[in-house]
């Protein structure tokens, strides 16, 4: 990893608050700058899916918490660089609002300054099924530079708990950002029994 990695982590109000949440332990243990921004939806997932006090979990982990709605935050200017963002997990709302350019939060402005600076934007999006609007907004934002990275599990990897999977897919989002280490074990063939 790059000394000076510094990376944004935005959450919004999807199921999976936990990718995000792993995603931003993985990356503050690796000493890397972090920059959160948790959407309102976000907040009450976090607080369901995780536990009463994961919100200031991820405050006190973050390098800098921003909230949603300080659009005057450094992260929501494209002079202050940055190594990549995370959308972990993207909803389709929040997805439609980055396709669209629709940014009236700091979440969607900073993915937005992260597509016009053509940095890496990796966008976990999280629903299912899909309708034709969810696909041609994953390609809109394809378009524009995003990777849409949906947190789909590597049974490959033969994972034995649900935190195993959490791990993995966090690890590799992460490893879309080049930061210049490979946290994802890579794939190293079938192995005959």
């Amino acid at each position: 990893m790059r000394s000076s990695s510094r990376v944004v982590i935005g959450v919004s109000g999807a199921s999976g608050a936990m990718l995000g949440f792993r995603a931003l332990e993985l990356l503050a243990a690796m000493g890397c700058e972090t920059h959160v921004v948790v959407s309102a939806g976000a907040e009450r997932t976090i607080a369901h899916e995780i536990c009463s006090d994961a919100l200031e979990r991820v405050q006190s982990m973050a390098s800098r918490y921003h909230a949603i709605d300080d659009i005057g935050a450094t992260i929501a200017s494209g002079s202050f660089r940055t190594d990549g963002m995370i959308v972990a997990p993207c909803s389709m709302r929040t997805l439609s609002a980055i396709a669209t350019s629709a940014a009236d939060n700091l979440l969607v402005r900073t993915a937005d300054v992260h597509l016009k600076e053509r940095r890496r934007l990796v966008l976990m999006t999280r629903e299912t099924p899909l309708h034709l609007g969810h696909i041609r907004m994953m390609a809109a934002a394809t378009e524009m530079g995003a990777i849409i990275a949906p947190p789909v599990p590597a049974f490959y990897r033969k994972p034995e708990t649900v935190l195993d999977i959490i791990d993995h897919t966090a690890k590799r989002a992460i490893d879309l950002l080049n930061l210049g280490t490979e946290l994802a074990e890579p794939w190293s063939g079938l192995v005959e029994d």
